[in-house]
């Protein structure tokens, strides 16, 4: 049954036109505009952190935006209500979801490697491969919690206009376009709370040093992670 519903779920994004544009397309045009171009400061090497910071960039389009975008119209459309009216629980759509969320991401990852090594970024080593690849399941969790935390209380046209709004302001000062050190000290000390930085940092650890990250930084995505979670099971809505 979870399976199932995974597969109906990753077949149905990927199937979306927007969703396709979102999560594949604009992360690997951003890539490639970031790898080549001087315009956005990017620290040397500057395919690997680009690519650590696309990687970033592409867990939140799927897991935040994506995620609450679908799950407002779910709603609006009375699927969400439908669905728990048959013998799937609960906790098995909101599993499917994630597990869908995954996938989604999994597919995003092996495009964006594939473009950034035709680049010529070098692959680290077996350990920051490892460290990468756990950041990415925790950043889709943690972005996946504050998807649902926004889609799920909502209406779909405000949980649309949100949701892109919020990352078009990650991408340009989140931390993921703009590193955190170019960006002033206020609003740099801001930012690294945030889990969008906290993830591209990682991120850059495992990728580009192919080290361990941080432990502020696994630290600040378990605590967004978690907090989303506990509100949005309390204010998430079937309708």
């Amino acid at each position: 049954m979870l399976l199932a519903q995974a597969r109906t779920e990753t077949v149905l994004t990927l199937r979306n036109g927007e969703q396709i544009l979102l999560t594949v397309l604009i992360p690997v045009a951003l890539l490639v505009a970031m790898s080549l171009m001087d315009v956005i400061p990017v620290p040397d090497p500057r395919v690997g952190s680009a690519t650590a910071r696309i990687l970033a960039l592409a867990v939140i389009s799927s897991a935040f935006t994506g995620q609450a975008i679908a799950l407002g119209f779910d709603r609006r459309y009375g699927v969400l209500k439908r669905l728990a009216a048959t013998a799937l629980p609960r906790w098995l759509l909101v599993a499917g979801r994630v597990v869908a969320a995954l996938a989604v991401v999994a597919v995003q990852v092996a495009i964006i490697a594939v473009v950034a090594l035709l680049l010529g970024w070098r692959l680290p080593s077996a350990t920051g491969l490892l460290w990468a690849a756990l950041l990415i399941v925790l950043g889709t969790l943690s972005f996946g919690a504050l998807g649902v935390l926004l889609g799920g209380a909502l209406r779909a046209e405000i949980v649309l206009a949100l949701a892109n709004i919020v990352w078009f302001a990650l991408l340009l000062v989140g931390g993921v376009a703009l590193g955190v050190d170019a960006l002033p000290g206020w609003l740099a000390t801001v930012v690294d709370a945030l889990p969008s930085a906290a993830l591209a940092l990682a991120l850059h650890d495992a990728v580009v040093e192919g080290t361990a990250p941080s432990p502020g930084h696994i630290a600040v995505l378990v605590v967004w992670g978690v907090a989303a979670g506990v509100l949005a099971m309390r204010t998430t809505k079937l309708s």
